[in-house]
């Protein structure tokens, strides 16, 4: 039988592309025969990433490497204008970078706080802004976006993560309804707790893993592929009537509520911390 690949000639942007969601969901594009260009910060990961994948690439796929920072918008025009360079296309943008430690409230500061929203947020909006021109002038395009389930479900200690990615949830609607007079659609993936670089230290831990596992009905936590096929449903062709939502990937953890993580946070800030925080007082 003949394969079929659904995303033939198509051209997807992914910043944060050497990551394990962000190269796991170029997989998926390159099997189903869409070039894909990889934006990130370090050209040794990106290059790594482009290795494993390549021999994966199906129909002529290709892959592009942009090395620069999400957080900046002449870094984001360029990543965009490598995505198009060949056919004057991008059909797919994938906005991956973000991310924030637990921590809680009173060890943030107005500096910390803004920072780490602006982590979350600002990649996204850049991605969302750089893409509508050239989307809009091809007729259409698809963007997807990372959430968490924080952004749904606050978890103690994460109060201002769960800000910035209430945020990114609130920017994906409204860019949603104010684009589909373009043709573009914007979504996003919600993941729970997902097996990732900034992750490694939650997998290694064995409590917090058990723990975790066991607050999901499906037993188990994420892995980069679980969120790339999600990643893969919003920006292909079969979600073409989806728009402005986020998809919870995350084992079903919404419906039992956040695990504890008080004790992690003690082993992290120490206990005599721990207690004037949990009493209201200055640290």
């Amino acid at each position: 039988m003949k394969k079929e690949f659904p995303l033939a000639g198509m051209s997807a942007l992914i910043t944060g592309g050497a990551g394990g969601i962000g190269s796991g969901s170029a997989q998926l594009f390159l099997e189903d025969g869409c070039s894909v260009t990889l934006m990130g910060r370090r050209i040794d990961a990106l290059e790594r990433a482009r290795d494993r994948l390549q021999p994966l690439a199906q129909n002529g796929a290709k892959i592009t490497l942009v090395v620069g920072d999400a957080m900046k918008a002449e870094d984001m025009k360029r990543a965009v204008a490598a995505a198009t360079e060949s056919t004057g296309r991008m059909e797919i943008c994938v906005a991956t970078v973000g991310g924030g430690g637990f921590r809680p409230l009173l060890l943030q500061d107005e500096k910390s706080a803004l920072e780490e929203i602006a982590f979350n947020f600002q990649p996204t909006f850049l991605a969302i802004r750089h893409s509508i021109p050239v989307m809009a002038a091809q007729g259409g395009g698809s963007i997807v976006c990372i959430s968490s389930e924080a952004a749904h479900q606050p978890q103690t200690w994460l109060s201002v993560y769960t800000a910035g990615k209430a945020a990114v949830e609130g920017l994906v609607k409204s860019c949603a309804n104010e684009l589909a007079r373009h043709n573009i659609r914007v979504n996003a993936v919600r993941p729970g707790l997902t097996r990732a670089e900034c992750t490694q230290g939650m997998f290694s831990s064995e409590a917090i893993v058990k723990a975790s596992s066991a607050a999901r009905p499906l037993g188990r936590l994420g892995e980069p592929e679980d969120i790339a096929a999600g990643v893969r449903y919003l920006a292909g062709p079969e979600s073409s009537w989806v728009t402005g939502q986020s998809f919870a990937i995350e084992g079903g953890g919404e419906l039992r509520g956040p695990v504890d993580i008080s004790e992690m946070a003690e082993a992290v800030f120490g206990k005599e911390v721990m207690a004037k925080i949990l009493a209201g007082k200055e640290v």
